[in-house]
């Protein structure tokens, strides 16, 4: 048996397919709510809306790319179905 088996409770197929887009799906929205968090009351980075923002739009690219890894983790989860 090499470091690389696989254990008896280990899950293969489509539990496993599941698990990783309701992984992918909670990251994305953590991140979703990090981002937007940030961009309106500059928590947790002290960022917020205003001039003076330098990562204002880092903060709307942040929300745009998790945006597209929920949609792409919620569709993925469709197509499982």
């Amino acid at each position: 048996m090499g470091a690389l088996s696989i254990g008896r409770g280990s899950r293969k197929g489509r539990a496993m397919d599941k698990l990783l887009c309701f992984g992918v799906l909670g990251v994305g929205a953590l991140m979703l709510v990090v981002f937007l968090l940030d961009l309106v009351a500059g928590i947790p980075f002290g960022g917020g809306v205003s001039k003076n923002n330098p990562f204002a739009l880092a903060d709307i690219l942040g929300l745009l790319g998790s945006a597209v890894v929920v949609y792409l983790g919620w569709n993925s989860l469709r197509d499982l179905k």
